[in-house]
């Protein structure tokens, strides 16, 4: 109708076909790591042609890295809080609770992210700052519950042994672990282990011999 401004949808049809193509490459990742990930195979899952693919990423390449900032977003959101809780440590237990629930729900983000199943893969510049950026977060957030006397190396080591711990224990989830111990607790011995290791780590820092 004339006056009325018509609705642009070619956006959204790129967008939608972006995700498309982000998820049959998720899947096929999942079940075969970067060797999975020919376009032809990415091409079948989505079901579109392999022009369609190269439309929109350039090759396998384009398209891992695409999963590789993704999965650092999905990083960045779980130790991002919306809403601060009133006591920095709790928060490091809520942003804990969150990222294992992000591993979990996205498992092959996550594998490609720490270089499981994809050793032929290098990011590019890009990707690498997402993962910049997700540890910058992590130390912005994590530094609110030590004194404000820490300086950067100090936070940062802080956030460091926070993201070793966490993602020593979902690593080992990934690798069977369960075929050696009980992990059906698995997740309270993640909470249980984070808690002990920030209250030790702020209770080292507030000692005048630890620093």
């Amino acid at each position: 109708m004339k006056g009325v401004p018509q609705s642009d949808t070619s956006g959204e049809q790129v967008s939608k076909t972006k995700i498309k193509i982000l998820d049959a490459a998720s899947a096929l990742f999942l079940e075969g790591g970067a060797s999975a990930l020919s376009v032809r195979a990415i091409a079948k899952r989505a079901g579109l042609s392999t022009i369609g693919i190269y439309s929109h990423f350039n090759g396998k390449q384009g398209i891992l890295d695409a999963l590789y900032i993704e999965g650092f977003g999905y990083v960045s959101k779980a130790v991002k809080a919306e809403q601060v809780e009133a006591d920095p440590k709790a928060e490091i237990i809520a942003a804990t609770r969150r990222y294992i629930k992000m591993a979990v729900e996205h498992r092959a983000h996550y594998k490609l992210i720490f270089g499981e199943g994809a050793s032929n893969y290098l990011p590019s510049d890009d990707a690498k700052q997402a993962g910049r950026d997700s540890f910058d977060l992590l130390v912005e957030h994590s530094s609110r519950a030590m004194p404000e006397v820490a300086n950067l190396a100090e936070r940062r080591r802080f956030a460091l042994g926070i993201w070793a711990l966490i993602h020593g224990f979902i690593s080992l989830q990934h690798h069977a672990v369960s075929n050696i111990v009980n992990t059906k607790k698995w997740h309270e011995m993640i909470l249980q282990a984070m808690t002990v290791y920030v209250d030790a780590q702020l209770k080292a820092f507030r000692s005048p011999a630890a620093r």
